[in-house]
Order: C-alpha cells, then sequence, then structure tokens
C-alpha cells in the first residue's frame, strides 16, 4: 500500500540533490520511499496522511546502546552527583544482574527500551553484547539483541571479570567467545581504556575480530587522551565513540580517515565529564555522529532529541549539523546508506515533529516534539 505523506512545512532529506524542501510531500511504499517532491505534484497513493505543515525529517540513527542488561545502578548516579568520580569498574554492577537475569527478563527490558526509543523518533538502532563477560552470556545477549535489533555488536571487550586474569581473558574474547557469538552480530567492539583493555589488547580483539569478517567499532577517549582514536583509524574502524579527549593528531587523524567520531554528549553530562569537542572536529573535516549511549550506569537516556539540543546549546554544533549527526551521521557510523536519508529508495524511516522546523529541537529544549514516526513504512505512532 502507498501512502502519500503531505503537508510537510519543511522536509529535511539530508540529500546533497534534494537538500530541504518546503511545502513538500512524499510516498511510502513497500518499506522505502518511493517519491519525494513538492506537495503540488504528488501522485496519488492508497493512504493520504496530511502532517499539517509540520517537519519532517529522517527517523533518528542511534549508533552506540547497550540495552541487553538489567539491574539498576540508582546509587552509582547518586553518588558520582556527590562528587564521586566515574570509573569504568561500575559496569560490574550490571555484569552480575545480567548474568542473574532470565532470558525472558532481558527480552523484556530490551524491549521496552527500544519502544521508548521508537516513540521518541529512533527508527535505526544498535545495541550491544558487554554485560554477560562469558561465552554463554555474551552468546545469549547476542542472540536476544539480534532478535529486535538493528545492528548488534560483540562487545566482550567491556571489561576484564572480578577475579579474571586480564591476558587469559583476551585470549577467550579472541577465541571461544567471539566463536560463539559471531554468527549473530556483525560488529566488533572494544573499551580501549584506562581501566579496561590497554593498546596491545584492543589491537588483539580488533585483529581477531576482523580476521572472522566483523566490523570494527572502538570505544576511545572518554577518559582521557590514548590510543583509541589511532588504533580505530589504523585498523578501519567504522567509528570511535567517546571521543572526549582528543589529542591534535588524534582530530587529524580522525580528518583525514573513513573513521565516524560518534559522540555521546548524554554520557559526557552524566558523567560530568568535559563535552566532546564537536566545534573542532568539524571544523577540521572530520565526521561526526551523535548517538545515546543508552545504558543504564553512565548515560541512561533513548532521548536523541536530547542529544541533539545538547549538541547546539553546548557543543556549538548548528541545528542541521546536530540533526544530520543524529540521523545521516549514525547510519556512516553504521556504514549504511539506507537509513538516515528521506530520498526514494531510501527504508521509509519517518519522523514528523509537531513543530514547523527541525530548529525547535534546540529552540524547545526537553518538549517532548515528536508527533507521528513511520519505520519500514509502517507507522508506529
Amino acid at each position: 500500500m502507498a501512502v502519500l505523506i503531505t503537508g510537510i512545512g519543511e522536509l529535511t532529506t539530508n540529500d546533497p540533490e534534494l537538500g530541504r524542501l518546503g511545502e513538500a510531500a512524499m510516498v511510502l511504499e513497500g518499506g522505502a520511499v518511493a517519491w519525494v517532491g513538492p506537495a503540488g505534484r504528488a501522485p496519488e497513493a492508497d493512504e493520504r496522511v496530511d502532517v499539517g505543515g509540520r517537519a519532517v525529517l529522517p527517523g533518528w540513527v542511534d549508533s552506540h546502546t547497550h540495552l541487553v542488561f538489567a539491574g539498576d545502578r540508582t546509587a552509582e548516579f547518586e553518588a558520582r552527583m556527590a562528587g564521586k568520580p566515574y570509573a569504568a569498574g561500575g559496569i560490574v554492577i550490571t555484569v552480575e544482574a545480567t548474568r542473574r537475569a532470565s532470558d525472558e527478563q532481558l527480552a523484556a527490558n530490551l524491549g521496552r527500551h527500544l519502544d521508548e526509543a521508537a516513540r521518541q523518533g529512533t527508527t535505526c538502532l544498535e545495541t550491544k553484547t558487554g554485560y554477560g563477560l562469558t561465552v554463554a552470556d555474551e552468546e545469549r545477549s547476542a542472540k536476544l539483541a539480534g532478535s529486535v535489533a538493528d545492528e548488534v555488536t560483540y562487545l566482550g571487550a567491556h571489561l576484564v571479570p572480578p577475579g579474571a586474569d586480564a591476558e587469559s581473558y583476551v585470549d577467550l574474547v579472541c577465541g571461544e567467545m567471539l566463536a560463539a557469538v559471531a554468527p549473530h552480530v556483525r560488529w566488533a567492539d572494544v573499551f580501549c581504556e584506562t581501566g579496561a583493555f590497554d593498546e596491545a589488547q584492543s589491537a588483539q580483539v580488533l585483529t581477531a575480530a576482523a580476521k572472522r569478517g566483523l566490523g570494527l567499532r572502538v570505544h576511545g577517549n572518554q577518559l582521557g587522551e590514548g590510543p583509541g582514536v589511532r588504533l580505530a583509524v589504523e585498523h578501519g574502524a567504522a567509528s570511535v565513540d567517546h571521543c572526549t579527549y582528543l589529542t591534535d593528531a588524534d582530530v587529524t587523524a580522525l580528518a583525514s580517515s573513513g573513521t565516524v567520531a560518534t559522540l555521546l554528549p548524554a554520557c559526557d553530562l552524566s558523567t560530568r565529564q568535559p563535552l566532546a569537542p564537536a566545534r573542532r572536529l568539524l571544523d577540521a573535516g572530520a565526521t561526526v555522529a551523535l548517538a545515546s549511549n543508552a545504558n543504564p550506569g553512565s548515560s541512561y537516556t533513548t532521548s536523541m532529541a536530547f542529544c541533539v539540543a545538547t549538541a547546539v546549546l553546548q557543543m556549538r554544533m548548528t541545528v542541521d549539523e546536530a540533526v544530520w549527526a543524529a540521523t545521516a551521521g549514525g547510519a556512516r557510523a553504521l556504514r549504511r546508506d539506507d537509513v538516515g536519508y528521506l530520498r526514494p529508495g531510501a527504508r521509509a524511516d519517518v519522523h514528523v515533529l509537531d513543530a514547523p522546523s527541525t530548529t525547535h529541537l534546540a529552540y524547545r529544549p526537553g518538549v517532548p516534539l515528536t508527533h507521528a514516526v513511520w519505520r519500514k513504512g509502517e507507522r508506529m505512532r
């Protein structure tokens, strides 16, 4: 069935040729965008939806989340707000709860968060393993995520479990655990950071994952300057995420590579870290994405609109830059060109704002502006 969405006051396509259109319309058919153009030239369709002059943009592409988990870390958050510094070790609390949880509990929690994200306009979402850290728990996390998420990433190298020898654990991550999880994921990631995995261990994980045919991602430069960005670029990773602390060499490396700098502003705020240097990266020519980093410890939000507003109000990004980073930028970080755009042939992921322009995402921060959402051509709200 073909659906005509008309009465679009401002249409953000992210397509260089189509650009931004006023008084526009589009046709969705077979799960894809079939036509885009002026409302006065719109073809007939089976169903007509007039959005009354509202702004329309691609659905959010959230390219970094950790949603296969159980448990709660409110106490850790309260302690952090009282002045306790963030450290990677807090992940252990979630690992223990996740291991104890049943498949049904994990699936229900995952589904709840996916629905929450979708109701706010997120139509393509990546999520990771990483709260199991045993072969069996990482494999079941990958299977659960793979049944519902658009993209799944193996993050066995999230943290060395308490009591485990670091080198032996890295061997497990690169060997038996990778073999068990690889059939269920597209990507592999490593937390290259003080308190997690050092440069040599991170390189070992990335090399092993690449040999298995997985795409690469890196958590890097979150808690301080380090080798994460450099390793990501050297190994051809699709994305290096956090990028809070960058040297000039890091910025240059990102600007001259195909590795996307994925910034996680909600995490920076929640951990009371400096916000990532978005303006510096953009001015250097680096590709920037925005993502929620939704997880129970350091960024418990699924709101991409919050990330966009923060990027504009506090990170010196323009509205256009922030919206692109949260849609097409996220798609670039996932090496996809079927999402993050509204052009003929793209997946029919449509986000209608209860506002006349995308500027309202930053102009009215904290206000729920999602009016309607289509994902793969199916209306979700």
